[in-house]
């Protein structure tokens, strides 16, 4: 079973989940068409299906003071209670909700449905600290992640075609989502 608690000074050491690898099967292909946003999903030949993995971030929770931190800890009879298999990390945004910095769940959790309760504990917590919601980004090659989003209550509110140009990840592009 897995529970979501806050990471705290006493267990900081979890903020710095590793980056495990995750599969680029397609792009979330987004359009805007009188004030309203649709979506579809183009899939890759499996030929074409590659793996990626984010650099690992290295946070230092002491200069973090005005973020949050909650994990995902397993303890089922596999786990002690004290693996941290899932991290989310929240900062207040200008919009005034949580900006979900960043959402990591380790390899060998995925598909357990740790990223939907991790989510979940994200949203609750905004409503209890009075914040109208969460909003995240993900980049459009990224289809599982966006999947995650969307299929927990995401809603997409923008895209931003220009923010990889001219560098080593041109041709993404970045969708912006919220949630209350």
């Amino acid at each position: 079973m897995i529970e979501i608690r806050k990471i705290t000074a006493e267990n900081k050491a979890d903020i710095n989940l590793k980056n495990d690898p995750f599969r680029l099967i397609g792009r979330l292909i987004v359009e805007r068409r009188d004030g309203e946003w649709s979506y579809r999903e183009e899939m890759l030949p499996e030929t074409e299906v590659s793996e990626m993995v984010f650099p690992d971030e290295n946070y230092v929770y002491e200069e973090m003071p005005d973020y949050v931190f909650l994990g995902a800890y397993d303890n089922s009879s596999e786990g002690t209670g004290d693996d941290c298999v899932g991290v989310a990390i929240l900062c207040p945004h200008f919009t005034g909700r949580l900006y979900l910095e960043d959402l990591k769940v380790s390899l060998g959790a995925r598909g357990k449905g740790v990223g939907k309760l991790l989510i979940k504990a994200c949203k609750t917590y905004a409503k209890a600290q009075g914040y109208k919601g969460i909003c995240t980004v993900g980049q459009d090659n990224n289809l599982i992640a966006c999947r995650l989003y969307l299929s927990t209550g995401f809603k997409i509110g923008g895209l931003d075609t220009e923010i990889y140009e001219g560098t080593k990840q041109a041709g993404k592009a970045d969708v912006y989502f919220y949630s209350e």
